[in-house]
């Protein structure tokens, strides 16, 4: 078996949203399909079960923070993330390129996966202090934990992620915000595109260090920001290495993410599974799914959940306001996870305003539950031929 087999069983009319099968060394992904956050080789606040009975087929892991701790040499001690943590289904780690992003150019500007259009790239004082520098071998930042001094080049990315030993790992990129000017965008594709290659070339050299054994799949990564040009410049030179898959980077507006996925995914390798990194919102899955995006992964339901922000059919509530303290119905009447058929919204908004730990746990149970089904929910509509619509259905009573 090679590291990866992806499999297309229905298309959209459109030629882009697909439904499919991609089989990795640690098992099945049926895609589309949302990836669960475990940032540091643990979804927060839940255990490996729960995470498993949400229907989470897959998780990711975050290459910076266990570069830092516990360390990518521990965790290979151990035998490798899926025994690390405990979890046998497939793995996936970035590369740290988003966090160049944060700790550098977005350090102190308020910028994240998601910008406003009408957001200035103007440093203020905070960035004084940013906390990654680019050049063009690599990344030299230091650690938020200790203050430490570290650099990680594109080969580095890549030796650390073997060590973790996920399913799939991604090419070491530089993402920028919406707001940069053109020609910074320009530049950063361009070193995106040369640590591309240099991501894939020592891929190469550990499989033939491990003699040809190849149980590990790599992304690369198409940049670009919000310009057209630079999306499709992107995807073509992207879309002709030699990867087994592909990442859609960057920081987006709601207004671009749409049009930035059709431009890159119009160009991109058909036969290839596509990864639209960081974003999670159920209109925007709907946006990328229709587009031709295989996998999404983002923190915000888990992050949402701790903060008791809900999702429900009819969109989010805040569960501590007080208007909740006396409703004695479920969370969602239309949802089957276990938090809404054993728990009252009266008794969720207490334990929030109460401080109690269960609450962030059971608002992150359904969270995680209501994005990973919704997902399930736009396969089946593929595969049965519905899935305009059952978007039109759902985002009329949704309401963000």
């Amino acid at each position: 078996m090679t590291a990866l087999n992806f499999s297309i069983l229905k298309e959209l009319d459109n030629g882009l949203g697909r439904a499919g099968t991609l089989e990795t060394s640690h098992g099945v992904i049926n895609t589309p399909a949302f990836v669960s956050v475990g940032t540091k080789a643990a979804v927060k606040a839940l255990t490996v079960d729960q995470v498993k009975s949400l229907g989470a087929e897959v998780v990711l892991a975050n290459t910076y923070h266990l570069l830092l701790e516990p360390t990518e040499k521990r965790v290979k001690s151990f035998g490798g993330l899926h025994k690390f943590m405990n979890w046998q289904g497939p793995i996936m780690t970035d590369s740290g390129g988003f966090q160049v992003f944060s700790l550098g150019s977005a350090f102190g500007k308020q910028v994240s996966k998601i910008a406003e259009a009408k957001e200035k790239s103007i440093p203020d004082e905070n960035t004084v202090g940013k906390l990654a520098e680019v050049t063009e071998d690599g990344v030299t930042f230091k650690s938020h934990l200790d203050g430490s001094l570290h650099h990680i080049t594109p080969e580095k990315s890549i030796q650390i992620q073997h060590d973790l030993g996920a399913d799939i790992i991604f090419a070491f990129d530089e993402c920028t915000s919406p707001t940069e000017s053109f020609s910074y965008q320009e530049e950063a594709m361009e070193r995106t595109h040369r640590w591309a290659k240099r991501s894939l070339d020592e891929h190469h050299r550990l499989i033939r260090e491990n003699k040809g054994i190849d149980k590990i799949a790599l992304f690369g990564i198409v940049q670009g920001g919000r310009e057209e040009s630079l999306r499709k410049r992107s995807a073509e030179f992207i879309g002709k290495l030699d990867f087994d898959g592909f990442g859609i980077g960057g920081s987006f507006t709601k207004e671009d993410i749409d049009k930035a996925v059709r431009w890159v995914n119009e160009i991109l390798p058909k036969e290839k599974p596509r990864h639209l990194l960081g974003i999670g919102e159920p209109e925007d899955l709907f946006v990328g799914v229709e587009n031709g995006i295989d996998l999404f992964d983002c923190v915000a339901p888990t992050r949402n959940g701790r903060g008791g922000t809900l999702y429900t059919h009819k969109g989010k509530i805040n569960i501590r306001n007080a208007e909740f303290r006396d409703d004695s119905g479920p969370l969602d009447r239309e949802c089957a996870c276990e938090v809404c058929s054993s728990y009252s919204r009266g008794y969720l908004c207490h334990l929030y305003r109460a401080h109690e730990i269960l609450g962030g746990t059971l608002g992150s149970m359904h969270n995680l539950f209501f994005i990973i089904n919704l997902v399930k929910k736009m396969r089946e509509a593929i595969l049965l031929g519905n899935f305009q619509n059952f978007k039109k259905d759902f985002l009329s009573k949704y309401s963000n």
